[in-house]
């Protein structure tokens, strides 16, 4: 049986989990006020579509919750993890930068994780 998790707990562990695997400019955005679609978009990147796979394989098998959907996993450039409150998009670093998706949700409050202690969990101006 599953133990019940809140989003923001679910949101904060898969953000630690991408940076076990060296995930770049990891962005967690609260989109509760801004869509109903999910509470947290999570956005990271990695420089190949090996790294992608590791980030993906590391939140899956970390996470104690089991993704819905899963897409992008074959072609390694923008792999999606949907755990319905909370999706994780991992993009080869080109492929972010061409989708810019964090631009998307500029009005919703981003936060930048890193795995550094001092400067974990920095909120970004909007």
């Amino acid at each position: 049986m599953q133990k019940s998790i809140k989003s923001n707990q679910l949101a904060d562990i898969i953000s630690k989990l991408s940076l076990t695997k060296n995930a770049e400019n990891v962005l967690s955005i609260d989109v509760r006020k801004v869509s109903s679609s999910a509470d947290y978009f999570i956005i990271c990147s990695a420089e190949t579509g090996l790294q992608v796979q590791a980030i993906a394989n590391a939140v899956r098998k970390g996470t104690p919750a089991k993704p819905w959907h899963i897409e992008g996993l074959e072609h390694q450039n923008w792999v999606l993890l949907d755990y319905v409150d909370v999706v994780l998009h991992i993009f080869k670093t080109q492929v972010r930068e061409f989708y810019s998706l964090e631009k998307l949700w500029a009005d919703a409050p981003t936060v930048k994780i890193t795995d550094e202690p001092q400067k974990h969990s920095q909120p970004l101006s909007n």
